[in-house]
């Protein structure tokens, strides 16, 4: 399968979708037109092609193949540098912690053996989105914003009681995420629980998504993606899908063993080592982000601080 993404376009007030073709963008309705194709759903937004994924996606397969044999003749997009919106927009946003051994190492958690344990998992509001380029805000409240990368997994379909053997089949695609998280405000001593996950980890530009969103068709292997995350120009992170804990069909049988995946509910699956808070560097104002993973995009996000 040749490879290709879509993408959300900010024009105006609206959103419009795209076809990525080696990193070039090119409007899904005037490519459609380009190829007379007649096809329903080329003003479809992302979020309205995942609703119907299991019936459209081998239409857009097909449809992008013949876009990549047809390139020399579709009209490129001019992109600015904020015009991209994130893919789409997830209606549940669940999240793995301590998902990779180095990681969980480097914070000082220490994991009970997989066999005797579950994925532990967290939610992120939908005011946590922003998308490739746009700005995540520092609170004012924290003096501890770090990083975390992580391959997100997009649910195409319903998902109840999955084994593990069939998860695959119900994700649509990917993306990148980067799990934004007030260190300081994950931990409170006012309770007796200690940990906060929603005070250290919702703030609003605590996920950015993007740049784009990449079928499941166009990716051999999920488990095996190289992902990186630089600060400046900085690697930080620098390792592979492949040293999860609990892979993605492992944690879709969990959450479909306790509520009902949807199309358009978002995975981040886990983030490896390298993290700000175990060497004691955190994100200031002025820095930029960029966060890699293999055949899938690089998404960037300069920071802010609160009120500026």
């Amino acid at each position: 399968m040749t490879w290709y993404a879509l993408a959300s376009l900010k024009t105006g007030d609206a959103v419009r979708t795209a076809l990525v073709l080696d990193e070039k963008l090119f409007d899904l309705e005037r490519t459609a037109e380009s190829l007379s194709a007649s096809i329903d759903w080329a003003r479809s937004s992302v979020d309205e092609l995942l609703a119907r994924w299991t019936d459209v996606s081998p239409q857009i397969d097909r449809f992008a193949e013949d876009a990549v044999n047809a390139v020399a003749r579709l009209e490129e997009l001019t992109v600015g540098p904020n015009d991209v919106a994130p893919p789409l927009r997830p209606g549940r946003f669940f999240c793995a912690a301590a998902n990779y051994i180095e990681h969980a190492n480097e914070m000082g958690t220490v994991l009970a053996a997989k066999s005797d344990s579950n994925p532990y998992m967290f939610i992120k509001p939908d005011t946590a989105l922003i998308g490739h380029n746009d700005t995540v805000i520092m609170p004012a409240a924290s003096a501890q914003v770090d990083w975390e990368i992580e391959l997100a997994a997009v649910i195409g379909r319903e998902a109840r009681h999955v084994p593990v053997a069939e998860a695959l089949d119900y994700v649509a695609g990917y993306s990148v995420v980067n799990d934004v998280s007030a260190r300081d405000l994950n931990v409170r001593d006012d309770f007796p629980f200690k940990m906060d996950w929603f005070q250290g980890k919702c703030f609003d530009t605590f996920a950015p998504l993007g740049p784009w969103f990449v079928p499941s068709s166009c990716i051999e292997d999920p488990h095996d993606l190289r992902m990186e995350l630089a600060v400046n120009g900085e690697v930080m992170q620098d390792s592979s899908t492949g040293a999860m804990i609990f892979d993605i069909p492992e944690q879709i049988a969990y959450l479909s063993s306790i509520l009902t995946l949807k199309p358009g509910d978002v995975l981040a699956t886990g983030t490896p080592t390298g993290v700000g808070m175990a060497r004691g560097v955190y994100l200031k104002p002025g820095d930029v982000m960029t966060a890699s993973i293999e055949s899938i995009g690089t998404l960037r996000n300069p920071v802010a601080a609160e009120g500026r």
